[in-house]
């Protein structure tokens, strides 16, 4: 009889498979924990969106101090949507998908046309060969390097800080979500999503509108949205752009150990960790999508040997705005300065 030989696993696939069947565990949300969060993050932005205009109805325009918490609660609700896109809020797809699109009116966010895009980014997340979707676009050194002057500039421009995470947002939520770019050839889904979100917008804008007229409304909930969505794209972008991120291409990209090494453990103080629903846990994330979010800090304190893979804490985090173009011989994002002496050293 022959005996097949078979090449051993890279250690990295070994390390990995064994963690999904480790985090397999913690994947089952709890209903009632489930709804607390919902009540203590949609209550509390009503709340601080009502004082805000009490405040300014009255005259106290320092009121408007109120959307800075008002921002925070509505990156929170923001989180539960994702979780909801995840199917790992409730993990009833029915009840999951409806809480989803009814936070998407409140975030801006086409529910199923996200859903849809932010699958395509955890299924190849660290992936050279499959760019574009649901991420932030990021060049090599070579690619970077064989651009035209213009589309250099282009591209020092995209990474700008000011408009990575200022004009960015705003285009974002306030524009670019009104219409599913990327899937325009995708079928009715990506259609319907941001149809229907577009028109519960207006419809409850409207209201809004008519009850304390369009001066207030805007003067309080566009600051809302515009500090929530920077906070949001800052938390995207820090989660996959540190130093020692994961990139690959070919054979050389697999799904388990980009990631649990091309996501971040953002390190947050107890407070931000909580208001944005843990998402700094990102690679643990990224392995296991349908573990709750309110279950990942479990997940740390069982397997603290997890808590150092990818650590980065909030004053580490602002460094990485530095980091624009990934080096594929040293395997790690470099900036600007560092790339233009890799090159010159080449």
């Amino acid at each position: 009889m022959n005996t097949m030989i078979q090449a051993p696993a890279k250690p990295a696939e070994v390390d990995a498979a064994a963690w999904l069947k480790t985090l397999s565990r913690y994947r089952q949300p709890r209903a009632r924990r489930s709804v607390f969060e919902l009540l203590v993050t949609i209550v509390p932005f009503a709340i601080f969106w009502f004082l805000a205009y009490f405040s300014i109805s009255r005259g106290v325009w320092l009121g408007l101090i109120f959307v800075v918490p008002a921002a925070a609660f509505l990156l929170r609700l923001f989180m539960i949507q994702h979780d909801c896109g995840h199917g790992s809020f409730f993990a009833r797809r029915g009840i999951d998908d409806w809480v989803g699109r009814l936070l998407g009116v409140l975030t801006l966010t086409p529910y199923d046309y996200w859903r849809r895009a932010h699958a395509a980014h955890h299924a190849s997340a660290g992936n050279l060969d499959e760019r574009g979707v649901g991420d932030i676009t990021t060049l090599t050194v070579a690619e970077y390097r064989s651009l035209s002057r213009m589309g250099r500039l282009g591209y020092n421009l995209y990474r700008h800080p000011l408009v990575m995470f200022g004009i960015g947002p705003a285009w974002l939520f306030l524009f670019k979500q009104r219409l599913p770019f990327g899937m325009m050839r995708s079928g009715a889904l990506p259609w319907v999503s941001t149809m229907a979100t577009n028109a519960a917008i207006v419809v409850l804008a409207g209201v809004l509108v008519w009850l304390i007229g369009i001066g207030p409304f805007v003067a309080i909930h566009l600051p809302i949205v515009l500090l929530a969505g920077a906070a949001g794209v800052w938390l995207f972008y820090v989660q996959h752009q540190f130093e020692t991120t994961h990139w690959a291409k070919g054979d050389d990209w697999h799904f388990p150990e980009a990631a649990l090494h091309g996501a971040s453990h953002y390190d947050l103080p107890l407070v931000l960790r909580w208001i944005t629903g843990n998402i700094g846990i990102h690679h643990v994330h990224h392995l296991s999508s349908r573990i709750p979010y309110y279950r990942l800090p479990e997940v740390l304190r069982h397997h603290p040997e997890l808590a150092s893979i990818g650590r980065i804490t909030l004053w580490e985090s602002l460094k990485c705005v530095k980091l624009v173009l990934w080096d594929e011989r040293s395997r790690k994002l470099l900036s600007f300065r560092d790339a233009a002496q890799v090159t010159a050293g080449a």
